[in-house]
C-alpha cells in the first residue's frame, strides 16, 4: 500500500484521512515560542521559496487550508500569511482556483531624473527595446505645449515598445526638436538609450523631470502590442524633460501596464514656518 511522508516524519497510508501528499517544498517547522507571529514566520519562508526560485512565477501556493495543515497552524494564520505575500505583490488570488506567485509591480518613481533603462539596470534587470516609429515629423498643438515650441516646429519622433526581461511592459513616444538634435532621425535605438546618447552625443542631460499620470483603458492595438486584454487599464506618464537652463527637451508620452507597474511620488518633507510672537 502507497504510503505518504507528513511533515513530524512518520507515514500514513493513502487513501485514508491523513494529510494529502505535500509538494516537494523545504517547509521547517515554525518556532511557536518566538515572538515573531506565526504568520509572519509563515511569509517569511514562502518568500525564501519565491525569492530562490523554487516557487516560480505561475505556481499555486500552497492554501491556507494546506498550510495549517503544514505548520499546525489556524486557517487564520495561514490565511493571513498568503494576504502579506499578496500585499507585497508576489501574489495574486485567483477566485475559486487559489493563489498564484506573480511578478511584483515595477516602481515608478515620478520626477526623477533618470531614464527607463537607468531605472531598470538599477534593479539588476535586462531592458529591451522594439522600434515601432521613427520618423521626422510636426508639432501638434499637445506636443507643442509640453516643449514649449511653436505649432507645426520640425520634430523627431520616436516611438517604441520598451520590455523588461522579454516582457512588455509599456509603449513610449518621443519627441525633439531637429534643430537641436540634428541628425538624430538617423539613429538606431532598438539597442541604444536615447537618453544617453542626448548627453553622450548631444551634451544635453535631464536636470528637472515635469509628469502627470492619468488612466486609460487599453486599445486594441495598445493590447495586442502589451499582451493584455483590450481596455486592460494602463497607466499614462506625460513626462518632460529639462536640462540645466530649464529648456524644455524631449516631451515623452509613455503607456504602462497597469498590472505591471504603480506609479510612486516621493515628495520632501518641509518644514512648517516658524510661528511668530511669544509662546502661549
Amino acid at each position: 500500500m502507497t504510503t505518504i511522508e507528513t511533515m513530524d516524519g512518520t507515514e500514513a497510508e493513502a487513501g485514508q484521512k491523513a494529510a494529502p501528499p505535500q509538494r516537494a517544498l523545504p517547509f521547517q517547522p515554525l518556532d511557536k515560542t518566538s515572538f515573531i507571529p506565526l504568520p509572519d514566520q509563515m511569509q517569511a519562508q514562502l518568500m525564501g521559496m519565491i525569492r530562490t526560485g523554487k516557487l516560480a512565477v505561475g505556481d499555486a501556493l500552497p492554501g491556507e487550508e494546506e498550510l495549517a495543515r503544514i505548520y499546525g497552524v489556524s486557517r487564520v494564520a495561514g490565511r493571513r500569511a498568503l494576504e502579506q505575500i499578496e500585499c507585497l505583490g508576489y501574489a495574486v488570488r485567483q477566485k475559486a482556483r487559489g493563489t498564484f506567485v506573480t511578478r511584483p509591480r515595477m516602481e515608478r518613481v515620478l520626477g526623477r531624473p533618470t531614464s527607463f533603462t537607468e531605472e531598470i539596470e538599477r534593479m539588476g534587470l535586462v531592458t529591451s527595446a522594439r522600434v515601432l516609429a521613427a520618423h521626422k515629423t510636426t508639432a501638434t498643438p499637445d506636443v507643442a505645449r509640453q516643449l514649449e515650441v511653436f505649432r507645426g516646429t520640425p520634430l523627431f519622433h520616436l516611438r517604441r515598445l520598451r520590455a523588461v526581461g522579454g516582457e512588455p511592459l509599456l509603449i513610449e513616444e518621443s519627441f525633439l526638436e531637429l534643430e537641436r538634435f540634428s541628425g538624430i532621425a538617423k539613429i538606431d535605438f532598438a539597442d541604444r538609450s536615447l537618453s544617453r546618447t542626448l548627453a553622450e552625443q548631444y551634451g544635453v542631460r535631464a536636470a528637472r523631470i515635469d509628469e502627470s499620470v492619468a488612466a486609460e483603458p487599453a486599445g486594441r492595438r495598445e493590447a495586442r502590442l502589451l499582451g493584455i486584454s483590450p481596455r486592460s487599464s494602463l497607466l499614462s506618464v506625460a513626462r518632460t524633460v529639462r536640462d540645466a537652463e530649464g529648456k524644455a527637451f524631449t516631451a515623452v508620452r509613455a503607456l504602462y501596464r497597469g498590472d505591471r507597474v504603480r506609479v510612486v511620488f516621493n515628495a520632501p518633507s518641509v518644514a512648517p514656518p516658524a510661528e511668530s510672537g511669544e509662546p502661549s
